[in-house]
């Protein structure tokens, strides 16, 4: 049986993709305030987080701190729901701009594996905000539904 991985082209098909919905990101002004600038290596992070998500070598985990790391960095982003609304559009919209399969199996695969994730950042922000809640301090931000 064939990996996500290997169906959306390994590496060179899955940082076809992150180079195209990074781009995007950074052009966007509702995902403006997370991202900022970006980052010169955020490409190469979230390819390899990609490849080893859908089946691809294991170098996320191995030699950039793993789903550990990932959770940590994103703690305190604040992420709204109109943010992980739009992180999840783009995602999809660079699906086609990137050339990936249009296999509705893969393409729904997909979709799963960005809804996650994006609900996963804003449970980061709850998490976030009940730590400085049992700490006395203010909250970050007021808690919206997704």
């Amino acid at each position: 049986m064939q990996t996500l991985y290997e169906f959306a082209g390994g590496h060179e098909g899955l940082r076809r993709l992150i180079e195209t919905f990074y781009s995007d990101v950074l052009a966007d002004p509702v995902l403006k305030p997370l991202f900022g600038q970006g980052s010169p290596g955020h490409v190469d992070v979230l390819t390899a987080f990609e490849a080893e998500s859908f089946g691809g070598p294991d170098d996320f985990s191995r030699t950039m701190g793993g789903f550990a790391h990932l959770i940590n960095v994103h703690r305190n982003l604040k992420v709204t729901a109109a943010q992980r609304s739009r992180f999840v559009e783009l995602y999809l919209a660079a699906l086609d701009k990137a050339g990936m399969p249009d296999d509705p199996a893969f393409r729904q695969a997909l979709r799963e594996h960005v809804e996650f994730g994006s609900h996963v950042a804003m449970q980061n922000c709850v998490i976030a905000n009940l730590e400085a809640f049992f700490a006395g301090k203010p909250l970050a931000y007021e808690i919206q539904g997704g």
